[in-house]
């Protein structure tokens, strides 16, 4: 590593700044808790007790109804819980509704290309691939809308977004797939353009692994009933019970044993979130977030955006790069930060180019945003001068 100019000096003082953020938890996944959560707090009447029983339905389908209410999701849209996170989601819509018609694949982060691979070579569908590099979005009007589109709203990964859906006509044959993992809770979706969305609980209401949310417009169950992939689906996929959808799936009669623990942990975050008044409360706390975020790269010449314009970049998974970093020099920074309690897992996903990922969603403190600046500019002298 390259000595401490002079002029990097006058950037980065030396001394460790006096106090540490709060929560100093900026990880990307999975993300800070709420606030105001303590293991002590969340509902234990259904654990130890049977998903199938009365309680364990009657919490799975609160649960439903709150992401339905907090997401402001019309009627016409179906909500289940399903096994696997956010790729379990979104693999079962893909191997359960596509076939059907022509396909097309947008990838511009390591996301978006695990898609292009299920697509192009686990179900051999020779699609249409549009890629962009890092921190780029790619020419969104090029899309056949003839076509299936697979696509990422929020790449995590790169820190690059759709600015909307205006890009997605209303009178498209195809079916809009939306991996919104990193997207919802954070950004207003205009649901009529959405025929499938995807996500975790993990990302932004901070809640525990393991489980994905399927999100199903109408014209999506319309393809599960009229089309019969061309492939065997394993059991944690089928959605289709004697040729009509299962709606016990969307009623809180999970496909498998869900964790009640994990359920009552995302109880805790929506009902969170619905006292901060709903979506608009959390939009509203992610953006102030992303905002003072961004006052802190102004503020640094050797500090950047990955996503360049700021049409198409995240107010979540901010990706920033860093002057003169290599993989090697990202992965000394954070260390020096997480040894401080000053911020854990910053340092970009392992596919990306190297930089830091710092997660600006609802979950995470404004005040804590902004207690960061001080501990990026030692940790940038620190390691520079190691």
């Amino acid at each position: 590593m390259t000595d401490l100019t002079a002029a990097d000096a006058t950037i980065a003082p030396a001394a460790k700044p006096a106090t540490t953020p709060a929560r100093p938890f900026f990880s990307s996944g999975p993300c800070a808790k709420p606030p105001v959560w303590s293991a002590d707090k969340l509902s234990t009447d259904s654990l130890g007790r049977s998903h199938r029983a009365k309680i364990g339905k009657s919490r799975l389908a609160y649960c439903i109804d709150l992401m339905r209410e907090i997401l402001q999701l019309p009627d016409t849209h179906r909500i289940g819980i399903v096994p696997g996170s956010d790729t379990g989601a979104f693999e079962m819509a893909m191997w359960t509704m596509l076939g059907a018609r022509p396909v097309t694949t947008l990838a511009w982060e390591s996301f978006g290309e695990g898609w292009v691979t299920d697509a192009a070579k686990q179900l051999k569908l020779d699609p249409t691939i549009i890629r962009a590099d890092y921190g780029q979005l790619p020419d969104l009007a090029q899309v056949d809308f003839g076509h299936d589109v697979l696509f990422t709203w929020n790449g995590t990964t790169s820190g690059v977004r759709v600015p909307n859906a205006d890009w997605i006509p209303a009178d498209r044959q195809g079916l809009a797939f939306a991996d919104a993992t990193s997207a919802v809770f954070a950004y207003d979706i205009d649901w009529t353009k959405i025929d499938v969305a995807t996500f975790s609980w993990q990302k932004v209401l901070g809640g525990e692994g393991g489980h994905g949310v399927l999100i199903l417009g109408p014209r999506a169950v319309e393809r599960l009933e009229t089309h019969t992939p061309a492939w065997p689906l394993p059991k944690v996929f089928r959605l289709m019970a004697k040729g009509k959808l299962a709606e016990g799936i969307f009623k809180g009669e999970t496909i498998n044993t869900p964790s009640m623990l994990a359920v009552e942990d995302a109880i805790f975050a929506l009902e969170w979130g619905k006292s901060l008044g709903g979506l608009d409360g959390l939009i509203a706390r992610s953006d102030a977030n992303a905002a003072a975020l961004d006052r802190i790269v102004a503020d640094r010449d050797w500090l950047g955006h990955l996503a360049a314009d700021p049409a198409s970049r995240s107010k979540t998974s901010v990706c920033l790069t860093v002057e003169g970093a290599d993989e090697a020099f990202i992965k000394a920074f954070a260390a020096l930060l997480e040894k401080e309690g000053a911020a854990y897992d910053i340092a970009g996903y392992r596919d990306a180019p190297a930089g830091l990922r710092i997660w600006c969603g609802a979950t995470v403190e404004t005040a804590d945003i902004e207690a960061l600046g001080p501990w990026l500019d030692w940790a940038y002298a620190q390691t520079k001068a190691a």
